[in-house]
Formats: structure tokens, sequence, C-alpha cells
């Protein structure tokens, strides 16, 4: 394995109901509930804005969201919203983050394509790029598309 291998101990799913997905991990996976909010126990078929449900399997820990009002469109509606990494020396990440262009990721992705499947990344800009910037850094990779 090499030096730089990150170890993911963090992933965060957007849904329309965090309590019915995190029982379905719990049962298919066994992964344990850490907590909740947002969801009332007496009505089960609701789930409100925001809401969310945390499990762990005992080294991964998920995050199953459902997103207020004012996020919606903005952070992903649904499916993996982010991930997190351990990393040796937090103090050199952002600059190795800052270092990633719009270019990178859209190297990246043209490498990863190969199925009929579309993958969307961005990278986000400064709040003062031009609009042809903040277009650059969301690259949509779909088969029958391409990369834009």
């Amino acid at each position: 394995m090499g030096k730089n291998l990150l170890k993911i101990r963090h992933l965060a799913f957007a849904s329309e109901h965090p309590g019915k997905a995190a029982e379905f991990y719990k049962s298919a996976f066994g992964f344990q509930e850490l907590s909740r909010f947002g969801l009332d126990p007496d009505r089960p078929d609701e789930a409100r804005r925001p809401s969310g449900v945390f499990l762990t399997d005992g080294t991964l820990n998920v995050a199953i969201l459902k997103f207020p009002e004012n996020m919606l469109g903005k952070a992903g509606d649904q499916g993996i919203h982010h991930f997190g990494v351990v990393v040796e020396d937090v103090e050199a990440w952002p600059d190795r983050i800052q270092a990633v262009t719009p270019e990178d990721v859209n190297a990246a992705l043209r490498d990863l394509v190969a199925n009929p499947h579309y993958l969307v990344a961005s990278l986000l800009p400064d709040h003062n790029a031009t609009a042809a910037q903040r277009e650059a850094a969301h690259p949509i990779v779909n088969h029958e598309m391409g990369i834009r």
C-alpha cells in the first residue's frame, strides 16, 4: 500500500427517509445505530426536514440525512453526499486540496467512466470566480454525452 493511501471512515448519504434507510443498513449489514434526529418514533412513515440517522460498523461511520429545504438542489438530494478520510498531516491538507484543479477532476473522470451510468463531480472555485470558471468547475460525465 502506498504511503498516501487514505482511509475512508465516514460516508454521508442523502435520503428521502433516513429512518427507513437506516433500518435497511442495520438489518442487511449489521450496522449499529449511534443516534438520530428529526424523526418521530410515533410516526415511522414520516421524515421531516432536516432529519438523520448515524450508524457505525465499528470502523466506518455512516450518516443518512434528509437535508433542510435551503439545501435542496445544492448538496445532492439523493445518494452519496460526502465522505471523510483519516489523514496523517492535517496541516498539509489545505494546500493539497487547493492544488486540485477542475482539469485534474476532468482527467480523473475521463479515466473512470466506462459504463452507461453517469457520474457527477464538482470542484468549486472561490466565490469571486467568473461564471465561466464556475461552469468549468462542474464537470458532468455521462456515457452518452461524454464530459462537458
